[in-house]
């Protein structure tokens, strides 16, 4: 009912909206004689932020048309290569033809989190390895646009669809999960080395993920345990309205998980909305369009599979089952010390406040095959979950250290 009540209130709003841009075109217009007053400015603000703060915010664009390699801008086209219905394989194709000397760069590919954004949240991620890895990048699909005919969506099949991509790929690639993918990833990676899968990658890099969340508990993990599998169930879980694509599809709503992640700071978002009004009202364009670029990205959130999310809130957050060894793949148990030629490389931010420090490096522990010549760990100063793979110090300090990384295990 409260999925129904969302669409009806966005539904109601729309006149309004609509009446906001009409007052601010009205009032920016140049032939409009109190344009440059106060009154006109402060309300010219007031209609933007109203406007921005109701919108439905839809899936952005990576718009990543060009890179730089060795000092020359290179042109990109972004393919759709792979593709489920839960799930698309994006290859961002470089122009490498003025490059007929150029040493082969390693494949890359990209987990983005299923966690409620969309894959465009790692356009950073994906801007800073470009120039030196052929990079693919899982681009999950909201489940309010599966119809149910497409059939359901559980954390097994996001472990099949990992080992399918694997094999589309073939036996010479790398893998990068950044977050909730990294206890899918490292489980496709015990599966396939179990089984000697040619098509195993030759690394692997985990970035913020919550491989033991008994380790460090944060504010999220201790929700989980605290409300149990049940709580979540009964209280978070909703059907798709009609005449949505996937009308009624059970899931976990993205406007229901933006409250969650806007009531962790709100003070913060509280703070940036009203320094966003006030770069309005006085002109300063540069701090206004940051503002918008971030909450552009930070508001386009996305539903997700029912069975795909409680499954994940109980095997990893709650029954913490990996770090135990009871985490099973089509109920056969998943055993990670298989994992013997695949190097792992671990990253995790000082002031991560999702998962905490030392929770990613526990795979390290778990990988008791792997000799310590493939293994790496990396604790970034001063940075928290979003930087450990956005921002200056993911640029500058984090990615180059990746690429070496990367670099040092293209042979198995």
């Amino acid at each position: 009912m409260l999925y129904h009540l969302y669409e009806l209130n966005h539904a109601m709003i729309a006149p309004m909206r609509a009446f906001a841009k009409w007052g601010e075109a009205a009032l920016t217009d140049k032939s409009n004689p109190f344009a440059e007053t106060l009154w006109a400015k402060n309300t010219v603000a007031a209609f933007d932020l109203f406007e921005s703060l109701t919108r439905r915010y839809g899936k952005p664009a990576f718009g990543l048309d060009t890179t730089e390699i060795a000092g020359r801008e290179v042109g990109v086209t972004e393919k759709v290569v792979w593709e489920k219905p839960f799930c698309q394989l994006l290859h961002f194709e470089r122009d490498l033809s003025g490059f007929s000397n150029r040493r082969k760069d390693p494949t890359l590919l990209i987990v983005a989190p299923l966690s409620g954004h969309y894959a465009t949240l790692l356009r950073g991620t994906v801007e800073a390895l470009l120039p030196t890895h052929n990079i693919y990048i899982t681009d999950w699909t909201d489940a309010r646009t599966v119809p149910l005919s497409e059939g359901g969506f559980a954390l097994d099949d996001y472990i099949s669809y990992l080992i399918e991509i694997a094999h589309f790929l073939g036996p010479a690639f790398h893998t990068l999960a950044v977050c909730q993918p990294s206890v899918p990833v490292l489980a496709a990676a015990g599966i396939m080395a179990a089984e000697k899968d040619p098509n195993r990658p030759l690394s692997m890099t985990l970035m913020g993920g919550p491989i033991d969340t008994r380790i460090a508990p944060t504010e999220v993990n201790e929700l989980a345990t605290k409300r149990g599998i049940e709580w979540f169930e009964r209280n978070v879980i909703m059907t798709v309205p009609f005449p949505n694509p996937g009308a009624f599809r059970r899931v976990y709503p993205g406007f229901l998980q933006l409250g969650g992640f806007m009531a962790m700071n709100l003070d913060r978002h509280v703070s940036a909305h009203k320094d966003y009004f006030n770069h309005l009202v006085e002109g300063d364009g540069d701090n206004a369009a940051k503002h918008r670029e971030f909450y552009d990205e930070y508001l386009s959130v996305m539903d997700m599979e029912a069975d795909y999310y409680l499954q994940t809130v109980e095997r990893v957050f709650c029954d913490h089952h990996l770090p135990r060894g009871l985490f099973t793949y089509k109920d056969a148990l998943v055993d990670l010390s298989a994992i013997d030629d695949i190097a792992l490389m671990t990253v995790e931010g000082e002031k991560d406040d999702i998962s905490g420090v030392g929770q990613t490096r526990a795979a390290h522990t778990l990988c008791t095959a792997l000799p310590d010549t493939k293994r790496m760990h990396w604790e970034q100063p001063g940075v928290g979950h979003y930087g450990v793979f956005n921002g200056s110090r993911w640029r500058k300090e984090i990615a180059p250290k990746i690429t070496k990384f990367i670099k040092a295990n293209e042979k198995r």
